[in-house]
């Protein structure tokens, strides 16, 4: 009946008359913002697109300091790479650019950078994942307060990185046994989230008594950022990493789900992230689906088409095992289709229990989901959201939010000396996103010609 009632009042969401009207991704709506804003991008993207720099990025980011000193340095990138894609080091910096983006129709989606150093005892020892737990937590609180800035609210979204708060080397051994045949009880999503919400000790036999002791504390860990997520009325969209992770990754997940999903709970408060690139993606998406429809858990899902792939491949090479990625990129662009569709069906039948963000900065994939989110009656700002990085893609967000989608930018903040190795990594990881942008820069560059050879400089917004 709830359902029925749903689909009654979303299908008086959809136009009654005229058809669907695809979006123009022309770059018209670069008129919003400002001629210095524009310069700055097409200069940052270009320089992002050239392969030397983003693979020697560390390096150069160190010579550069020892050649011009850390002042000189520092301002220079703050200028440019830090200034294009980072929201700023200080809770007003931060606000600065979540107005800016406010009045241009777009949300915010925020980030904690966080680098784990597998051999290093600094970080991945207990107090660097607390630390880590103290960022998480402010990250909650500054996504709340920044609810109290004018413009288009609707849900108050977070990124979690788990690897923040537990170590990839229990990951990769719950990965481990999760994978064998007849997985162990002992690691079932409702046992461990009893576990974790009792808080009393646990034992799982496949561990020893040092892992048992930190998947207890990092399950605290998580416990206690959703709940005080959910206590602030932010919702928690996981990280997908490394598939040496993800099935552990995926039972976090579940097990955060387990307590804190259910409709009762106002959830989803945690959502997780499908990497479209991997082979088994639509299969596991649709189990997914279907077990939290079985126990009448709400869904939250992050489409992305993911962001590891030489890393992958290099790595099943390696092991001589199969290539888990899909064959190419036109394979890559059907699955994530594939995956759209099946969860926008998802969103029209359990309505307002289901929560998608299709994460994307392919403009086809973006008119897909506009024309059948139409076809559907699935309202623009209801359970389905789009999502872009900060400073890039800016063409496709403005265009939907202009046109009164949900959409949010993802946007990292900290210090110089925090985000920018992880910008770098960031950028490794998405070399075919940034070389891909060449139709941005073009847009912007056109933009930039209009303005100063058509109608003169336009006065910055």
């Amino acid at each position: 009946m709830m359902l029925r009632t749903c689909g009654a009042l979303w299908s008086q969401a959809r136009p009654s008359t005229g058809g669907w009207q695809p979006l123009n991704f022309d770059g018209g709506a670069f008129h919003l913002k400002g001629t210095g804003e524009l310069t700055r991008a097409v200069l940052v993207l270009r320089l992002c697109a050239w392969p030397p720099l983003v693979t020697h990025g560390l390096a150069l980011q160190a010579w550069s300091q020892r050649l011009l000193g850390s002042r000189l340095s520092g301002a220079l990138l703050r200028a440019s790479v830090y200034g294009q894609f980072v929201a700023g080091e200080t809770a007003e910096e931060v606000r600065g650019c979540v107005q800016q983006l406010r009045t241009l129709g777009l949300r915010p989606l925020l980030a904690v950078p966080t680098e784990e150093e597998p051999d290093s005892a600094v970080k991945t020892g207990e107090a660097w994942y607390e630390r880590n737990l103290s960022a998480m937590l402010r990250c909650v609180d500054l996504s709340r307060g920044l609810l109290e800035t004018p413009g288009p609210t609707g849900n108050i979204l977070m990124q979690l990185k788990v690897t923040a708060l537990t170590s990839t080397r229990l990951c990769k051994e719950l990965t481990s046994w999760i994978r064998r045949p007849g997985a162990s009880l002992e690691l079932s999503p409702e046992r461990l989230a009893e576990a974790m919400d009792s808080g009393r000790d646990l034992q799982v036999s496949c561990l020893n008594a040092q892992q048992n002791q930190h998947l207890h504390a990092s399950l605290s860990r998580l416990h206690r950022v959703v709940q005080h997520a959910r206590a602030q009325h932010v919702r928690l969209l996981v990280d997908a990493e490394y598939t040496f992770l993800n099935p552990a990754l995926s039972l976090l997940v579940d097990v955060l789900a387990t307590r804190w999903n259910s409709p009762s709970e106002g959830g989803p408060w945690v959502w997780n992230t499908y990497q479209a690139y991997l082979k088994d993606t639509h299969e596991r998406l649709r189990l997914a689906a279907e077990a939290a429809d079985r126990a009448g858990l709400a869904f939250g899902v992050k489409l992305v088409r993911g962001a590891y792939l030489d890393k992958e491949r290099e790595t099943a090479r390696h092991q001589g095992t199969e290539d888990p990625t899909q064959p190419d990129y036109e394979a890559t662009n059907q699955s994530y289709s594939r995956c759209l569709e099946l969860m926008l069906t998802q969103v029209s039948h359990r309505g307002p229990r289901c929560h998608l963000m299709v994460a994307s900065h392919n403009e086809e994939s973006v008119r897909q989901a506009t024309k059948r989110m139409w076809e559907l009656g699935i309202p623009l700002d209801g359970p389905v959201c789009f999502g872009q990085l900060l400073g890039m893609c800016d063409h496709v967000s403005l265009a939907l939010g202009q046109a009164g989608y949900a959409v949010y930018k993802s946007v990292p903040y900290g210090s110089l000396e925090e985000v920018i190795p992880y910008l770098i990594r960031r950028a490794q990881e998405n070399r075919s996103v940034l070389q891909g942008a060449r139709r941005e820069q073009k847009l912007l560059s056109q933009e930039l010609r209009r303005r100063l050879l058509g109608r003169g400089l336009r006065v910055p917004h």
